[in-house]
């Protein structure tokens, strides 16, 4: 028997966070993208009734919170950030989050780096 799926997504959400592995970043703060996808067994008989699927108002509140404090690393925000989803979704099948940081301060010349989690249901 085949399996809808549905996927709501969100994508580019732009924060300013304090969140780099030198202290400076943790002060001045750095520009960040975060995207995110969740994928779930499709049974929406009422297309209509936002009960039937996911608000992804709650995957931005989720985010933000998360972007908040001063952390060294992306991947401890991106951790946090599924792991919240994970517990406010629990018939989620798979869940992505990908923390895009603009112009990291190493000396290059380099428009984003990138760390992303994925989590796969058993």
């Amino acid at each position: 028997m085949a399996t809808i799926l549905q996927t709501v997504s969100l994508k580019e959400a732009r924060f300013y966070a304090p969140i780099g592995y030198y202290e400076e970043e943790q002060i001045l703060g750095n520009e960040f993208f975060v995207s995110i996808d969740v994928c779930f067994p499709f049974h929406n008989t009422e297309t209509e009734d936002l009960r039937n699927t996911l608000n992804y108002e709650e995957l931005y509140q989720i985010t933000a919170k998360v972007m908040q404090p001063r952390r060294k690393l992306l991947e401890s925000a991106a951790a946090e950030i599924l792991e919240q989803i994970r517990m406010a979704v629990s018939h989620a099948e798979t869940i992505v989050v990908v923390i895009r940081k603009s112009n990291p301060p190493f000396g290059g010349d380099l428009s984003f780096s990138e760390v992303s989690l994925k989590y796969l249901k058993d």
